[in-house]
This record gives C-alpha cells, structure tokens and sequence, in this order.
C-alpha cells in the first residue's frame, strides 16, 4: 500500500507528461516494490501531485524549480538496493517530465518514508505488512476467506 507524491512549482511540468506523471511514479515504485501488476495493487499504490503557486519555491541562490518526491510504504517493503532503483526511476521520471537533463539531477529530492508495522490503517483496520506481503504471493490481492 506505498502512497507517492511530486511537490513541484507550477508550470514545471510539461503539459503532456503532466498527464502521466503521476501513474509512471506510482507504477516505478510498484515496479520496485516487487508487487504484483494486479489491479488490486495498481489501485492500493496512491500517487498525489502537489503544484505550488508562483513564488512558492526558491534556494538562497536561484528561482529555478526544484522537485520534492515523497514516497510513503511500509517498513521492510525496501531494499536498500531497491530503494537506491526507486530513487533513480523517481528521478529519471520528474527530469523527464519537466523537460530536464541528468545534468539537473540534484534539483529532485526523494523522501523515502517507511511507515512502522501497525500505523497504517486503511478500510477500518490497522494493515500490518505481513499481510500485503501474503496478498501479493497470492497474487489476486484479495484475502483468503
């Protein structure tokens, strides 16, 4: 159930891939994440896209606009090598989508927040990871009965 969100200035992102952004994040971190390509998993990875208002963004140095990626997910859904893949992706896909080079790399951030065992909750109930993980070897996304 990982949730992923782009902060970026508005205007900085180009207008088609705008469109796209936010399915090719989620998708990257699904990919990463090793879950199934089921549409139970599909619908569970959420992904946000936040544009500030003009003026909203700056550095002590220059106005360009930087990216603030925030990846949210269970603790242990990641690798460290998976998360450093996830990193690169997310990367890869904001320079992309804001027309950029790997020359700007360092003006997209990634926050990669793991959620401890037990504080997540969705549907009424707390999630615990061990059951994503028995759903995603399943491979429906639905629970036994």
């Amino acid at each position: 159930m990982p949730m992923i969100r782009l902060t970026a200035p508005a205007g900085s992102l180009a207008e088609e891939a705008r469109a796209t952004v936010q399915r090719d994040l989620a998708a990257a971190l699904l990919r990463w994440e090793g879950a199934p390509d089921t549409a139970f998993f599909r619908a569970q990875a959420w992904s946000y896209l936040a544009e500030l208002p003009e003026g909203a963004q700056t550095t002590a140095e220059d106005e360009a606009p930087r990216f603030l990626v925030e990846v949210t997910l269970p603790h242990g859904a990641l690798s460290e090598r998976r998360k450093a893949g996830l990193v690169e992706d997310v990367t890869k896909t904001v320079l992309s989508a804001a027309g950029l080079t790997q020359d700007d790399a360092l003006r997209v951030w990634v926050l990669v927040h793991e959620q401890p065992d037990g504080t997540w909750g969705a549907g009424g109930s707390v999630i615990r990871y061990a059951d994503l993980v028995a759903l995603a070897k399943h491979g429906t996304g639905q629970a036994d009965a």
